[in-house]
């Protein structure tokens, strides 16, 4: 089974479709908004958003790591990573929709979902 990777393109005819503004505005504001992570996320913040994840910066030290081919030390030097935590609710909508896919049910039947996961 193939599975579609939403680009940049995607979320702009997304939030056009949704919103009604323009093609030229609706790709401005998820450029604004990407910029606007980036720009945190370089300036070492923590950027949390609700129902979704968050998207975290940690530092690692400098370490000594092993060369598989010659089993050779090589450092490893010191670098800051990315790291994303989903949320619970994302958890749960993700395991809710490959279940339902699973079973053959369309994911906007809610009606046997617990009244938490209906709420969103």
């Amino acid at each position: 089974m193939t599975q579609k990777t939403v680009i940049r393109p995607d979320l702009y005819e997304a939030v056009y479709k949704k919103t009604g503004l323009s093609h030229a505005e609706s790709a401005k504001l998820v450029k604004l908004i990407l910029q606007e992570i980036t720009s945190c996320l370089e300036r070492g913040e923590s950027v949390r958003l609700s129902s979704f994840g968050s998207f975290i910066v940690r530092n690692k030290r400098e370490r000594m790591g092993r060369n598989p081919n010659t089993g050779q030390a090589v450092p490893i030097s010191a670098r800051r990573v990315l790291v994303f935590k989903p949320s619970k609710v994302l958890k749960q909508r993700i395991n809710a929709a490959s279940s339902s896919s699973e079973t053959g049910k369309l994911d906007s039947d809610s009606s046997d979902r617990p009244a938490a996961e209906q709420q969103h």
